[in-house]
């Protein structure tokens, strides 16, 4: 990725965080963060990967934010002015952090393990 595409992420980031935080007041998308902003080279396209807390919420949540992204797009379009294209929005559930969850529940196990054989 370029330099320019990844200042561009980067603030798309940060500014939907902060749309987030301050000025979508949902409960049914809950407390959720923004962990990466895939943008295309056009610029017109960004895929947008989320993470969520409560797992019995992230379906909900995915298809709350789904329904809203063109609001979501119209907000981030009154904070980021200086750019030709608002890209279009398509959301992702981001499950880096079950996955290092499961991993480090498997490297307990095996510790676990040793822990029994050595003794």
């Amino acid at each position: 990725m370029s330099i320019r595409l990844d200042k561009i992420s980067a603030l798309i980031k940060d500014e939907l965080s902060l749309i987030f935080l301050h000025e979508i007041n949902n409960p049914d998308i809950g407390f959720l963060t923004i962990t990466n902003v895939k943008i295309t080279p056009d610029l017109r396209n960004a895929k947008i990967y989320f993470s969520i807390y409560e797992k019995e919420k992230r379906e909900k949540t995915l298809t709350k934010l789904k329904e809203m992204k063109a609001t979501i797009r119209m907000m981030l379009a009154g904070r980021v002015n200086y750019l030709r294209h608002i890209p279009e929005l398509d959301f992702f559930l981001d499950e880096t952090l079950d996955y290092v969850e499961k991993i480090e529940k498997l490297f307990k196990e095996i510790h676990k393990n040793d822990n029994e054989n050595n003794n």
